[in-house]
């Protein structure tokens, strides 16, 4: 595929993921393993409070072609194909649930040198339809997306962004929530394996006259360790620990705390993840 701007859901994604991907408050394992078929099985139980879920995921690819299904506690079936380039430059995928098929949708992203295009089509008779567009390079991309309901023939959402990035840093701006809130965030990488970065975000919304202002970044203490760290002005304070117990095994350990109210008892989070 061509080397272009990316999807309109990049857009924002490095300082999203540094704020937010893989802080938990559950506890949770995972174990994957691998036929000689090529099939990849994966196992995943939860424990949240007192409840315990769980769900077994297959994964299988041939040629240009993905096929993803789990199946969780209560007999919900997931399924996702997913296929590259048939017709050049187009990813097609296709997912479908049992017994829930309402919630089955059909999406095509289309990838060209300057520009992306995406969309998404719910399988039923009156379906919700999601677009998106994305032009620019891989420096500097500026996007919008919208989503139509057909059965009440109004837009449930609009969303516009603009992002720049360089080699050690990238910064974005979103207008989101139908033109509600206004989201700047900034990631610098503190070395040229970007294992370490800092990120800034602020948010604001319009209709309450709130402002969040968030501080974060992972720092490599090795080859094996990432640290984590995010806080924001409301005195919410979280903090991550990654270590690599074998290889491709990844244990993740999380915390919360609320700086304003210590007396609060704090939130923690334990996965692990297993994989040969």
């Amino acid at each position: 595929m061509s080397k272009g701007p990316g999807l309109f859901s990049d857009i924002g994604k490095k300082a999203k993921d540094l704020l937010t991907k893989d802080y938990i408050s559950d506890q949770k394992l995972s174990v994957s393993t691998y036929s000689y078929s090529g099939v990849a099985l994966t196992s995943t139980a939860v424990k949240k409070g007192g409840l315990s879920t769980g769900d077994v995921a297959a994964q299988y690819k041939y040629k240009n072609t993905l096929f993803d299904v789990k199946v969780d506690t209560e007999s919900n079936v997931s399924t996702t194909l997913t296929v590259t380039d048939i017709v050049p430059s187009t990813k097609t995928i296709a997912s479908l649930k049992y017994p829930d098929y309402s919630s089955g949708k059909v999406e095509i992203h289309y990838f060209h040198q300057h520009a992306t295009l995406t969309t998404a089509v719910g399988l039923k008779q009156s379906p919700a339809v999601d677009l998106s567009v994305t032009l620019g390079t891989p420096t500097f991309a500026l996007g919008a997306e919208a989503g139509y309901e057909t059965a009440s023939g109004t837009l449930t959402k609009y969303t516009a962004g603009i992002s720049v990035t360089k080699p050690e840093s990238s910064a974005s701006i979103i207008l989101g929530d139908k033109g509600d809130t206004i989201k700047a965030s900034y990631v610098h990488h503190l070395d040229q394996l970007k294992r370490s970065a800092a990120v800034a975000e602020i948010t604001r919304r319009f209709s309450t006259n709130e402002n969040t202002f968030t501080v974060g970044g992972s720092y490599a203490v090795d080859a094996l360790t990432i640290v984590k760290m995010r806080l924001n002005n409301h005195g919410s304070l979280g903090t991550l620990l990654q270590h690599e117990v074998i290889p491709k095994s990844v244990l993740t350990i999380s915390s919360e705390f609320d700086t304003k109210a210590l007396d609060k008892t704090p939130r923690f989070g334990v996965a692990l993840a297993l994989k040969p």
